[in-house]
């Protein structure tokens, strides 16, 4: 996959926030994918693609792959997908135990500007 810019698909005007079980965490290059099962209104479960940095600005934020076992909670900030689809540009991630860490999957301050 090619790289891309942030706003080529994710809309800075949609902030977003998710809460929900970790399914699987993608630990590769050039940007690691977070998956969380979250639970809509209606009682139906969307599985959330989430964008987040590449795994060496992820452990030099202090993370570590470890930190995502499947079935942990997980609330993340970010901004949703141009298209509509159940995916989301991560800016933060938010652990049950309260650690938060930045995400920086894409440049949404530059985006805005």
């Amino acid at each position: 996959r090619a790289h891309h810019s942030f706003a080529a698909g994710f809309d800075i005007n949609q902030p977003i926030t998710l809460t929900g079980a970790l399914t699987k965490m993608e630990w590769v290059n050039p940007h690691g994918w977070i998956y969380i099962d979250v639970k809509e209104a209606d009682g139906k479960v969307v599985n959330w693609a989430i964008e987040a940095g590449g795994p060496t600005a992820l452990l030099r934020r202090g993370l570590r792959k470890t930190d995502f076992p499947a079935g942990v909670e997980v609330t993340v900030k970010g901004y949703r997908a141009k298209s509509g689809a159940p995916k989301a540009n991560g800016q933060s991630v938010t652990l049950k135990d309260g650690r938060n860490f930045f995400l920086g999957a894409g440049d949404a301050a530059s985006a805005a500007q």
